[in-house]
């Protein structure tokens, strides 16, 4: 399809690069069991294919106060076709916010939402939604939690050893040279993925224990830089906590907001994500049919 106005970007085969974890929504017999096609490319590597249309649409800039914010609409599994697109700012802007999405080869959107630069007057996509809080004591997995909870502090590093694994095996989509050499910034910089696992693998540890056994899936990702970019193998502290607490006839939705902060205690970058918990994947509900 033609867009005008728009920075399309190559049509790309997104690896599941999760695949071997068994019992993850990324495995082909887990996912298929709760009615995905197969073991699902995680929404995180998407995001890789926008910084090269993000670079051309607002500059290297993007990756200092720039925005990228995405609700995943559709699942891809391992190598199916994806492209990306970022709408161009109005003639003579510097900055603003502008719609980015990514759709397969049949025009299905894979995600929507918004990229920026700076502090536009508008919401971010995932910051402008209705996120349909409920009452913890309606939800199962979730019910220790609450809005407000503290996910706890950590001093994690940005990994580079795995980020530079996927790019000399080939499984990232867009691998800028900023990744693995000098950047404008001094050292590497992290790509969208690097910075979700960052903000979010080891900061919900804990939580995850407390939801007892089950498969999660991401559902909406927004990054965010302030004073960036983020510097792989750098050292960062790294906080978070719960914002909203949902569900749907399938999933028990967490909303939570991480960000890393440098050693002088600056903000360097926030994330905020919509994490699904699906229902028939718990023992909590094992009382219920699989199209509850």
């Amino acid at each position: 399809m033609t867009y005008e106005n728009v920075i399309a970007g190559p049509i790309r085969r997104p690896r599941n690069l999760a695949a071997e974890i068994a019992g993850s929504i990324h495995d082909d017999k887990t996912a298929s069991k709760l009615g995905f096609r197969g073991g699902t490319v995680a929404g995180s590597v998407h995001m890789d294919q926008f910084p090269p249309l993000l670079i051309e649409a607002f500059g290297p800039q993007w990756f200092e106060t720039g925005s990228l914010s995405l609700y995943f609409r559709n699942a891809t599994t391992d190598g199916e076709p994806v492209q990306a697109f970022v709408e161009r700012s109005p003639a003579g802007a510097t900055g603003g916010q502008v719609r980015a999405w990514a759709t397969t080869s049949n025009d299905i959107i894979v995600g929507e939402g918004t990229a920026s630069i700076g502090n536009p007057a508008e919401p971010s996509a995932l910051r402008s939604r209705d996120l349909h809080p409920v009452d913890p004591s309606e939800l199962r997995m979730l019910r220790p939690l609450k809005p407000g909870d503290s996910l706890g502090e950590l001093t994690l590093t940005a990994n580079g050893e795995r980020m530079r694994s996927s790019i000399s095996q080939g499984a990232m989509t867009e691998p800028l040279d900023w990744y693995t050499s000098a950047s404008p910034w001094g050292g590497p910089v992290a790509s969208p993925s690097a910075i979700v696992e960052l903000l979010f693998g080891r900061l919900l540890a804990d939580t995850k224990d407390r939801m007892g056994p089950h498969v999660g899936l991401f559902g909406a990702i927004e990054i965010r830089f302030h004073q960036g970019p983020v510097l792989l193998d750098h050292t960062y502290t790294v906080t978070g906590e719960v914002v909203a607490l949902s569900q749907t006839p399938k999933t028990e939705v967490l909303w939570f907001d991480s960000r890393a902060l440098d050693q002088d205690g600056a903000l360097i970058a926030e994330m905020r994500m919509m994490s699904r918990q699906m229902k028939l994947s718990s023992p909590l509900y094992q009382d219920q049919g699989a199209g509850r």
